[in-house]
């Protein structure tokens, strides 16, 4: 079997490395060149720490890798830090790496396990046989300044993996289209120096004060990256009325001018521009799989409505679509249809990976759909951290909830309570097409 990877970011480069681990000719095509920016708060929670040690990735933090105790939260004037959890499946500490190292690590990662990695070859379009099943990719060759050569090639492919963002020309090309009935998110974000670079927290405000005191929409980070720099920024959903109607960039200005002078985030300690990147979530663009396609992360939505959080899901959907190609394949010790492998056989179980993929989170992701239509809601909101920041107890179950850190087994109190109210809801589904309907676009907001 012969697959094709479209990106290398943490879902292509992941899916990459099993796949090429268990023998099978794998080859991502990556639009840039490494070392390449991404923008990304960032910041790795213990579920998406746990992928990386289940890749075998080294991760010291001599080497980049900076190491925090759990989340730090802000909000009316009060300040709670709750340490992550002790749940058996998922380590103890979450981790600060920029994506511009650590995309670069995965994808040599997935090379030195036997993948090829074509670099600076940007995806336009999937291609597909008479039947309609996808075979392969077409491709512009970029030069070494992203400038398109003339030059295109075409591949072919048993199976195709869309892990190509946001924007997603690979489904794209096919029609499949965002969701208009699923929660989207605009996020900015910079970088200073500061003397908070080296934070043991991975900082969220839950509300934004400006240098006049009057709070500005949406929420904010802080993360210290251990280089002498914070990465800083903020989000906002389209639950809030002031989506697509702010110019996001001055939203962080503002905030940022109102913290204290100390911490160094100021205009003279800006290092690089303000950068912005919709976040697409709770599965908003779908079908996962189409006949020789699967959608990986952010191009199938997998952003959490509740934090948003897309690494995590990027790498773990990387994962479980690598499994089904195997299994597939015959490569884990299946039995391939006589004769060998074909693609009817195979599409027969390769269409388990989009119920898969809903078992694992959709009810999960359900919750946060309600999760953000109501904190797009300030008095609800108001009310929601009045309510909630004294009482540690509280604030510790809502982290384990955010951040989807819960033990398999539901043995502890939390872990019942979560898992009944994952019972209660339905799985957000993934297996249909909706047509969008014109609601307001993340594309045109992160052009402020």
């Amino acid at each position: 079997m012969k697959v094709l990877i479209v990106g290398a970011g943490p879902a292509g480069s992941t899916a990459a490395y099993y796949l090429a681990k268990a023998g099978i000719d794998v080859t991502v095509l990556e639009k840039t060149s490494f070392p390449r920016e991404k923008v990304c708060g960032d910041g790795l929670t213990p579920r998406a720490v746990r992928e990386i040690q289940k890749l075998g990735l080294p991760h010291p933090e001599q080497d980049g890798w900076r190491r925090n105790k759990g989340l730090r939260l802000l909000a009316g004037g009060r300040s709670i830090e709750l340490p992550w959890p002790e749940v058996s499946d998922f380590p103890q500490y979450g981790l600060i790496r920029t994506r511009l190292g650590f995309d670069e690590e995965l994808a040599r990662h997935a090379q030195a396990a036997g993948a090829t990695v074509l670099e600076r070859h940007s995806v336009t379009q999937a291609l597909r046989n008479g039947d309609g099943r996808v075979t392969g990719v077409g491709a512009a060759i970029l030069d070494e300044s992203g400038r398109k050569t003339g030059e295109t090639l075409d591949f072919s492919a048993d199976v195709v993996l869309a892990a190509d963002g946001n924007s997603t020309r690979t489904a794209v090309s096919l029609g499949i289209q965002k969701r208009d009935d699923r929660p989207l998110g605009v996020a900015v974000r910079t970088y200073f120096t500061s003397p908070r670079h080296d934070d043991d927290w991975m900082e969220g405000w839950l509300e934004l004060p400006g240098r006049d005191g009057k709070l500005l929409p949406g929420y904010g980070w802080v993360f210290g990256v251990g280089d002498g720099t914070s990465n800083v920024g903020l989000g906002i959903l389209n639950s809030s009325k002031e989506f697509g109607k702010l110019d996001y960039k001055q939203v962080l200005r503002e905030w940022t001018a109102g913290m204290p002078a100390e911490w160094g985030f100021t205009p003279e300690n800006q290092v690089g521009e303000i950068r912005g990147a919709a976040l697409p979530m709770g599965f908003n663009r779908t079908p996962h799989y189409s006949p020789g396609l699967l959608l990986l992360g952010d191009a199938g939505g997998m952003v959490s409505p509740f934090n948003g959080e897309g690494i995590s899901y990027a790498m773990e959907s990387a994962r479980f679509a690598a499994e089904f190609i195997i299994d597939a394949s015959g490569s884990a010790g299946s039995r391939p249809a006589p004769g060998g492998w074909n693609a009817s056989d195979a599409d027969a179980r390769l269409a388990g990976y989009a119920d898969y993929v809903r078992e694992q989170w959709g009810s999960h992701f359900t919750l946060g759909r309600a999760f953000a239509a109501l904190i797009g809601k300030p008095a609800v909101m108001k009310l929601a951290l009045r309510t909630g920041m004294p009482i540690p107890v509280l604030m510790r179950f809502v982290v384990r909830l955010l951040a989807n850190l819960t033990d398999p087994s539901a043995k502890g109190f939390e872990d019942r309570v979560i898992r009944l109210l994952e019972l209660l809801v339905p799985a957000t589904s993934n297996t249909s097409a909706l047509a969008p309907s014109g609601s307001k676009s993340a594309v045109s907001a992160t052009k402020s």
